[in-house]
């Protein structure tokens, strides 16, 4: 439950039974559920998490506070709080253009330093170099938050990411990052390279207009976002679905392989 899973237009009961059918399908797989529980109150995050723990979950992705506009002062209390009081290990989600604050390198550092339990940070900022300064600072798990930046972040010691394009490719997402956590980055840039026009093609609109689009031609969801998010044009569908018969996406016969 974070941007592309259209959190803020989602009820808690919402959240619960997505929570739930997570835990159902991937416990058993041995897969990891981080659950999206950040909000711009503390409060309501730290019982968001503690209501996560509950459902068997294994860890909470909490965002920066967004409109409050809080300090770095204020974002350190309301994360640590959240630590301290939610029960789960914790991966800050660091995305100002959505949030309109930012948080820094020397707050994530403090932050990691101050709560064992911050285990990571989904570096959503952009800025490649927010990445380097956060490794040279602490060791932290740093997950990329945008995909055609994975390669570059794995390589300045990076752990994976958080991905859009794995919603409906989580193969070809592969096919990038366990070769480049290898060490083996002669592969991953081939695959990177490959792959690029579509991970940003994906960001023609608002995340997830075109991941949504994308899911629909191959049968896997209906063409269906919340207001004020609207189904993604035909403009960006036509792109979408090019980007995706080039690289052999789209099975032959698809029938829904349109907007």
């Amino acid at each position: 439950v974070g941007t592309t899973g259209e959190s803020p237009s989602l009820t808690k009961d919402e959240k619960k039974k997505i929570f739930e059918l997570c835990v159902k399908m991937c416990k058993p797989k041995g897969v990891k559920v981080i659950a999206g529980t950040g909000t711009n109150v503390t409060e309501s995050s730290i019982e968001n998490t503690v209501a996560a723990k509950a459902l068997g979950v294994d860890a909470a992705l909490v965002v920066v506070p967004y409109y409050n506009k809080p300090s770095q002062a204020g974002m350190f209390e309301h994360f640590k709080a959240v630590a301290e009081k939610g029960g789960l290990p914790v991966v800050l989600y660091n995305i100002p253009g959505r949030c309109g604050v930012q948080l820094t390198a020397e707050t994530i550092a403090k932050l990691r330093k101050a709560c064992p339990n911050i285990v990571a940070v989904k570096e959503s900022t952009g800025n490649l170099d927010m990445a380097t300064e956060i490794a040279s600072l602490c060791d932290i798990q740093i997950l990329s938050g945008d995909d055609s930046l994975t390669l570059p972040i794995i390589a300045v010691g990076g752990s994976g990411v958080i991905s859009v394009l794995s919603n409906f490719a989580p193969e070809r997402v592969g096919e990038i990052v366990n070769p480049a956590l290898k060490g083996d980055f002669t592969t991953a840039r081939k695959a990177h390279l490959r792959h690029f026009k579509m991970m940003r093609t994906l960001f023609t609109e608002p995340n997830p207009q075109p991941c949504k689009s994308a899911m629909h031609m191959l049968g896997m969801i209906e063409n269906h976002v919340r207001l004020p998010m609207v189904p993604a044009s035909q403009e960006t569908a036509d792109k979408v679905k090019a980007v995706m018969t080039e690289l052999e996406l789209i099975p032959e016969g698809n029938k829904r392989a349109k907007h």
